[in-house]
């Protein structure tokens, strides 16, 4: 029977042909930006450099930071990275910047930044990368681990060259704001059989398999004040301060993400574009 004068058959066949077709995965090969979100690659836009310049306060960060991701995108021996300590002070967006830093030098590395917490989809991840002889780096943005030691293990056996460890030319740069990873509390093991001594020790096993390990810590006033004023700066804007004070003690904080905050209300205030983006 000819079901082509069936208005239901029109009408279904007309929402097929609008439907949009699946996105094919991203070819690791070609690019330098991708998400992972625990099943596919995908292409993501570039990330929106910020001048290395611009990061005060932690210029030692910095530099180990591009030193080893240098040494990686060279194929030289390079470290697993973790970044970690206080909100707001730039562990995140150093990563990117690096990584922008090193292309816009001619260097052929790649980004892929994790989208979901699964650990779990790490293998599939990598196995995706394997025959791909370019350098990567996995980012996976402010990670924090409780209390699942299956979790704790399945990280460490990433790292520590178990049969789903990541490949040579794949380095893994994790940011937290727990130095090792460890619960903000022994007492969520408490009624458990795991003994809170040994969690903790699970827990500073798995930083111990980053060869960088990089503290990012709280800013003291004058480090805020340098933070502005560098802003200020390479935007073009009137410095004042008392003002830059008087923001931060309205948020009872001090940080690179504070000082852009005020920076963008002091642009908002003068009629003026920002011609660069957040440190932190």
């Amino acid at each position: 029977m000819d079901n082509s004068a069936d208005p239901l058959s029109r009408i279904a066949a007309a929402l097929e042909r609008l439907s949009p077709q699946p996105v094919p995965p991203a070819d690791p090969a070609s690019g330098h930006w991708f998400g992972w979100d625990g099943t596919a690659l995908a292409s993501v836009l570039p990330a929106r450099p910020v001048s290395l310049a611009l990061y005060r306060g932690i210029e030692a960060q910095v530099q180990a930071v591009h030193d080893n991701l240098a040494r990686h995108a060279g194929h030289l021996p390079a470290h697993d990275m973790l970044l970690w300590g206080a909100r707001g002070m730039g562990k995140s967006s150093l990563v990117r910047s690096v990584v922008a830093d090193l292309v816009t030098a001619g260097q052929d590395i790649a980004l892929v930044q994790v989208l979901l917490p699964a650990l779990s989809s790490l293998p599939s991840l990598f196995r995706a990368l394997a025959g791909v002889d370019r350098p990567f780096v996995v980012f996976l943005d402010d990670v924090s681990l409780g209390a699942d030691a299956s979790e704790v293990h399945a990280l460490r056996s990433l790292l520590d060259g178990g049969v789903s460890a990541r490949p040579e030319h794949v380095r893994l740069a994790v940011t937290s704001n727990r130095r090792h990873l460890v619960p903000r509390s022994l007492a969520e093991n408490e009624g458990d059989a795991i003994n809170p001594r040994d969690a903790a020790d699970d827990h500073l096993a798995l930083a111990d398999r980053f060869g960088l390990r990089l503290g990012f810590h709280a800013c003291d006033q004058g480090q805020y004040l340098a933070m502005c004023e560098a802003y200020a700066a390479a935007n073009g804007l009137a410095f004042d301060a008392a003002e830059a004070l008087g923001w931060a003690v309205a948020r009872g904080a001090r940080s690179g993400r504070v000082a852009w905050q005020f920076t963008v209300e002091q642009a908002g205030r003068q009629g003026v574009r920002l011609r660069h983006q957040q440190v932190a």
